[in-house]
């Protein structure tokens, strides 16, 4: 017997469907799972996206989940089916009971579910109410401008199950709004980023392997918890950033993997639809649909949570048809190339829908190749994006303090080159999770020396990394130089600040967002070659660089970095002006800030400058310097 209310009228008009079948991503709303009321019946409408299955029907806690009670109702020439089921009620479990096209039926998890049961189990929940009533509206109002290109940006980036572990069934997200965002705001961060927080059937992924694109994963609480804690992020002054996964998806039996029996979400041609490096199955960008869900969802976390910005995953991947494929491993694009010119097309109407929002939020790019204009219009043949991670910078740099300061002479070219295209994109530095697991170890470790000499120089290049034109990202418990690299099953080692070296580096990281956000020769210029000029380049003798940052009509900043840990006494630098210096930071005094002193320079030009100033460089330090007048 069929239970299920069967309306006269269709549950979503034709207009609705024709738009979704041409890749309008608005018209993704109207086949989201909502408890509505039609008549005097108040349950379930669902609808799902198979074109190729035979038939589909509703199952859940409501019928002892038997495919036989409640089928679903095709709309020919759309390969949407939907449903009206009364007297399920918010926190029911369900799925699709899917008869595929190879006569083989798979339970499956809604594609635009709300939310989803806790893993390892695989149901969608039906959601209720509405989320919570926002308060932050003064937030969303100024955000333009507090993510303008001319303003500071800092990022803490946070895995939220361990920066602080889950407790016997507590709701995390409470947890980590109570304690997180005034942390980063403590510590004069403007941002948080969260590793990816869609649901994901494997925690080990760290969420890089999302399936529930419109959920947030339920291990860490309810949906309402998630949205009060970006509440708590926007009441302290915190942006919130999303990591989203728009690459690949696992290849999980109750997911999108051969969804209606076919090849739907994915690729048929392994060539294209299998990713040979995280073994799971590529989105096929040149179906509309496919397209819709993905850009609904990105707008979904932006419009019902207030995210402020999402940083795109992998996008190396998405640009390239041989990414990590050998000769014979791929199919070139239609003009016999490796340009993905589907993704690329998709990227760029990603990033021109988000700025047609008009509100703010942003888009980054994780980019790990040298692909012209990420950040450029895509009027101009970019791809639109606010910001793209300057991964080379991380590489080089890193590459370069794990060597022994003895021979740094010899590659001196690893912290020089990445000056050369630093304004060739809007940049992000990123010191991100990638560089602290899988074997690599954490960045403390990372440094050449001994512990204290490890510390020493890890100061040094945080200050040098905040000095560096371009916004600022940094991994939790690079804070506090965690030497432990990062176990997603382990929390942050809070321990580490009863020991006076690990609270001097997160007093510096403190220290040095202040200076970030107070003078805007350090932030106000960081696209523009014009705020930045090389003071000492080619000391390659003494591992010695010093360079200025200038804005319009404000203070310049002189940073000079000795990346060995032999002082220099007597040490000349070329400077802009003549006339007081003031001594703003030295990384080697991290247990207080440097004494109020001024260091007057002359009129003598050195190192192509009009003027001169002769300094004490401490070993492994970077000291940052302002001078007294504006320009």
């Amino acid at each position: 017997m069929i239970e299920s209310l069967q309306t006269a009228g269709a549950l979503i008009d034709d207009a609705t469907l024709e738009r979704f079948g041409a890749g309008d991503w608005r018209a993704v709303a109207s086949l989201a799972p909502a408890l509505v009321k039609i008549g005097t019946e108040q349950g379930l409408r669902c609808a799902v996206w198979a074109p190729n299955a035979r038939q589909v029907a509703l199952v859940g806690d409501f019928n002892a989940w038997d495919p036989s009670r409640h089928p679903m109702r095709l709309r020919h020439g759309t390969g949407v089916w939907e449903l009206f089921m009364p007297g399920v009620r918010a926190g029911d479990r369900y799925k699709f009971a899917v008869l595929g096209a190879d006569g083989i039926l798979r339970w499956k998890a809604d594609p635009l579910a709300r939310r989803a049961e806790c893993p390892p189990h695989t149901a969608s929940v039906v959601d209720g109410a509405e989320l919570v009533e926002w308060h932050d509206g003064d937030w969303c109002a100024a955000r333009p401008d507090r993510q303008h290109p001319s303003r500071p940006v800092s990022i803490y980036e946070v895995h939220a199950g361990s920066w602080v572990r889950p407790g016997g069934g507590d709701d995390l997200w409470e947890r980590l709004g109570e304690r997180l965002p005034p942390y980063a705001r403590a510590l004069g961060f403007t941002h948080v980023e969260l590793l990816p927080v869609m649901e994901h059937p494997f925690g080990g992924s760290w969420g890089y392997q999302p399936l529930g694109l419109f959920a947030p994963t339920a291990r860490h609480g309810t949906p309402r918890s998630f949205a009060r804690f970006v509440g708590h992020c926007h009441a302290e002054g915190i942006g919130v950033i999303l990591d989203w996964v728009p690459s690949h998806f696992p290849e999980d039996a109750h997911g999108l993997e051969h969804f209606d029996g076919t090849a739907l979400y994915e690729h048929a041609d392994p060539r294209e639809g299998h990713h040979p490096d995280w073994h799971s199955a590529i989105y096929n960008l040149g179906r509309n649909e496919v397209k819709a869900m993905l850009l609904a969802s990105a707008h979904h976390w932006l419009t019902e949570y207030h995210i402020d910005g999402l940083r795109v995953d992998a996008v190396a991947s998405m640009l390239y048809r041989d990414y990590s494929r050998a000769p014979g491993q791929w199919i070139p694009n239609r003009h016999g190339g490796r340009e993905n010119l589907e993704a690329i097309d998709f990227l760029r109407e990603l990033t021109g829908s988000v700025r047609a929002r008009g509100d703010g939020t942003v888009t980054i790019a994780e980019e790990s190749t040298a692909w012209p204009g990420v950040t450029a219009p895509a009027a101009e043949g970019g791809l639109g994006f606010d910001y793209k991670w300057n991964m080379g910078w991380m590489h080089d740099t890193l590459q370069y303090m794990r060597r022994d300061p003895i021979h740094r002479r010899y590659h001196h070219g690893d912290i020089a080159f990445g000056f050369q295209y630093a304004f060739s994109e809007r940049f992000i530095l990123p010191l991100s999770h990638d560089e602290v697991v899988y074997g690599k170890g954490s960045l403390a470790a990372k440094m050449a020396g001994d512990p204290a000499r490890r510390l020493d120089a890890l100061r040094a290049y945080l200050a040098f990394m905040w000095a560096h034109p371009g916004k600022k990202l940094l991994f939790m418990g690079c804070e506090i130089g965690q030497w432990r690299e990062w176990d997603h099953d382990a929390a942050v080692d809070w321990d580490l600040l009863d020991q006076p070296a690990h609270r001097d580096v997160q007093r510096l990281v403190g220290r040095l967002n202040r200076l970030y956000g107070d003078l805007a020769a350090l932030h106000a210029s960081d696209a523009d070659v014009a705020g930045f000029s090389w003071t000492v380049a080619d000391d390659v003798e003494n591992s010695v660089f010093a360079f200025e940052r200038s804005a319009p009509g404000q203070a310049s900043l002189l940073a000079v970095c000795n990346f060995t840990p032999v002082p220099h006494a007597g040490y000349a630098v070329g400077a802009s002006r003549a006339g007081p210096w003031q001594l703003l930071l030295d990384s080697s005094c991290a247990d207080r800030p440097p004494s109020l002193r001024n260091i007057a320079a002359w009129e003598e030009p050195r190192h192509g400058r009009p003027c001169s100033l002769v300094l004490d460089l401490p070993g492994n330090s970077t000291l940052l310097f302002v001078s007294q007048e504006p320009q």
